[in-house]
């Protein structure tokens, strides 16, 4: 039967810093393995995987590295106190309490579970203090365990806590306040009831600590309040009765929130999760005077007159402190949307490089003829297609045809949702789902105009923006139910699809017309300057219409059966290839600029890019263009001119490293493509590293204010 989580064993005080805070999670892996619950090295590896990911130094001098992996065999948590505090990655300081959660894979998040129980007791000044002041191993233990596993008599207010952590039905009603008799007399004296909801990027402590923090200035203010936790730990949503009574609503997230619909029409008082963490007190005086200010933020209406009606009376000080600034939403809304695009490109991408593998790079030319026509049991022979040099037979036949022609036509139709998928996720972060329709269907506009990807993020924009606009307006009760799913996707849908119909799509043509006329100009002795620019186009847009142009153009230069065709064909492929390559490489030297999503990406975009796929890097592009677009264009023109210089030519019009037989001279092609990676690499790695060091200070400066 497994032993507590924590014994004396497990806690070490008073240690000599051996170092920085990978040294001290070595010395919390050597604590916890000499026990026997778990495997060193691969514990070590499992907590400095996790800090990498999110630091897990936390205000008050107190850190929480953690994981869960096959090298722990029982769960355990191991405690250091240290002689002298270390960088754990907290803008408040460094820790000199460290707390290590160790679980085993398949533990159903056991071990975030534990670290939101912890988060709440963390955040209360004594209990730092008794875990400062224990002098012996069992009295740490006794105090972590008291949290964890706490006796029946204890207390009910860390009962409360305990089971909010979990998201119990009992700590969604009294933890939100730590007593009934607390919420009884917040009612009687009339005060206001209010709703908090607390999320971070990881789900993890901040989320829990912001919860506690916001629960504590609650009830020290007899104000009735009640916490929905959207992290790891569980998801206990509020129940209509709490929504109908409520006042105003707090949002202390760094991520988009779910169900926001619920609350249409509340006074809205909104700030990073941090700020309820060390201002939570502040955060419930504003939330109070929210409820009697006509002027406040108010959650967008999506169709709940109901609410807007019991909230009308109730409002806010709308200080320009309360609202999420607009930069801040737009980058969250495009991080929404790349997030829910991210599938997409691995799908369809890897899908498409499938099929030239194991049908060649001419699959392209008869993927969905052969998908379509023949089947497992009537396979195809040879194919017969137009190529440069006039009609010519497909290499492979029978099953690999076949099967690589399955590959790539399910690829290409699932790159073909990127734009679209891109377009009406951007709209649902602005908007919610109102938003949805019309991003969706002014994504597909933009691809049928040839906009692309950089049409995308105009329609997605455009769409949040209106459908926003529209909850934003108070309908008459018969035709509140209406709008977010009739009027406002049916107007918004008008609006941003006709704008991309009737004003942006002809000079997009108009530009794409006149940039392949310029390129076709400039052969010749220009050879090398036309190479730069082929390689600028490639990176500039990601398969958008600047990218489509250059592609065009090589393609279409093919039928010549000339060596300069051969080589503008290079330039492109190679050029194009730049991107996601550039990105992997740079997830890969610098990961703590990424987050973990964005680096699983990069683990992707490097078959991407080896197939030529330039919209592998299409996510990383959308979350941050200022420093993406130009670093990559960088590395593309580089790339470019060296195959030019070189005299690379290809006979293949697609395919990347899978066509190397159709390329010649090889060495030269692959060379170019590794200095130009290089360069987009290294660019887009210094410049994210300088914003890296600027956002940093900057959050100093506003946890000290």
């Amino acid at each position: 039967m497994p032993g507590p989580l924590m014994t004396p064993e497990l806690v070490r005080l008073e240690v000599a810093p051996p170092g920085d805070k990978q040294a001290v999670i070595g010395l919390m892996a050597d604590l916890i393995s000499a026990t026997g619950r778990a495997e060193r090295d691969g514990l070590e590896a499992g907590l400095l995987k996790r800090e990498e990911s999110f630091a897990t130094g936390m205000p008050g001098g107190f850190a929480i590295p953690h994981c869960r992996t096959d090298a722990v065999h029982e769960a355990a948590l191991g405690f250091l106190r240290l002689a002298e505090p270390v960088d754990f990655g907290s803008a408040d300081g460094p820790a000199d309490l460290i707390i290590g959660i160790a679980a085993p894979a398949g533990t159903d998040d056991q071990h975030l579970k534990l670290l939101a129980q912890l988060s709440r007791a963390l955040i209360r000044p004594e209990f730092l203090a008794d875990l400062r002041a224990a002098k012996e191993p069992h009295e740490v233990s006794d105090l972590v365990m008291g949290v964890i596993e706490p006796a029946p008599d204890t207390a009910h207010d860390d009962t409360a806590q305990g089971d909010a952590a979990q998201g119990t039905d009992a700590a969604q009603g009294d933890a939100a306040l730590g007593t009934d008799e607390a919420q009884a007399s917040a009612t009687a004296s009339g005060q206001p009831v209010l709703l908090a909801i607390t999320s971070c990027p990881t789900g993890i402590a901040h989320t829990y600590m912001a919860a506690e923090s916001l629960e504590n200035a609650a009830k020290d203010k007899g104000v009735e309040l009640h916490v929905e936790t959207q992290g790891s730990g569980g998801i206990t949503p509020f129940t209509e009765e709490q929504i109908a009574a409520a006042s105003a609503l707090i949002v202390a997230a760094d991520v988009n929130i779910s169900g926001r619909e619920r609350f249409a029409g509340l006074p809205l008082v909104e700030h990073p999760v941090k700020r309820a963490i060390s201002h939570g007190s502040e955060m419930i005086d504003e939330a109070v005077a929210a409820t009697t200010d006509p002027s406040t933020r108010r959650v967008p209406t999506s169709g709940s007159a109901a609410k807007n009606g019991e909230s009308s009376s109730s409002s806010s000080s709308s200080s320009a402190a309360n609202q999420q600034s607009w930069p801040r939403r737009i980058q969250g809304a495009v991080m929404t949307g790349v997030s829910y695009m991210i599938p997409f490109v691995a799908a369809g991408g890897l899908l498409m490089a499938l099929g030239f593998l194991v049908a060649g790079f001419d699959v392209a030319f008869v993927a969905q003829d052969v998908a379509t026509s023949f089947s497992l049991t009537s396979l195809p022979d040879h194919q017969t297609y137009e190529s440069a040099t006039g009609a010519v037979q497909t290499e492979r036949a029978g099953l690999a045809l076949y099967l690589g022609a399955v590959f790539f036509t399910l690829g290409d139709l699932g790159m073909g949702f990127l734009v679209a998928a891109l377009s009406g996720y951007i709209a649902f972060g602005l908007a919610g789902r109102p938003g949805i329709a019309p991003g969706f269907i002014g994504g597909a506009v933009s691809v049928a105009v040839g906009a692309g990807f950089l049409g995308g993020l105009i329609t997605g924009l455009l769409a949040g923006l209106i459908a926003l606009w529209f909850t934003t307006l108070t309908p008459p009760r018969w035709l509140a139910g209406l709008m977010p799913v009739v009027i406002i996707p049916l107007v918004t849908t008008f609006v941003v699809g006709g704008l991309m119909l009737l004003f942006l799509g002809r000079p997009l043509a108009t530009l794409m017309t006149a940039l392949q006329d310029g390129l076709t100009s400039m052969s010749g002795s220009s050879a090398i300057l036309l190479g730069v620019i082929i390689g600028l186009m490639m990176c500039f847009d990601l398969g958008g219409p600047v990218n489509k142009a250059a592609y065009l153009f090589a393609t279409a230069g093919l039928s010549q059966g000339t060596e300069a065709s051969f080589q503008i064909m290079a330039a492109v492929m190679a050029a194009g290839m730049v991107p996601p390559l550039a990105m992997a490489l740079s997830t890969v030297v610098r990961r703590k600029l990424y987050s973990p999503v964005e680096r699983e990406n990069g683990t992707t975009a490097w078959l991407l890019g080896a197939a030529f796929i330039s919209e592998g890097a299409i996510p990383f592009a959308a979350a941050d263009p200022l420093r993406v677009i130009p670093s990559t264009m960088a590395g593309g023109a580089v790339t470019g001119a060296l195959i030019m210089a070189f005299s690379v030519g290809s006979q293949a019009p697609h395919g990347g490293v899978f066509v190397v037989f159709a390329i010649s001279p090889v060495w030269g092609f692959l060379l170019a493509i590794l200095a130009g990676t290089l360069v987009a690499a290294a660019a887009v790695t210094v410049l994210k590293e300088l914003r890296r060091r600027k956002t940093a200070a900057t959050e100093a400066a506003e946890v000290a204010a």
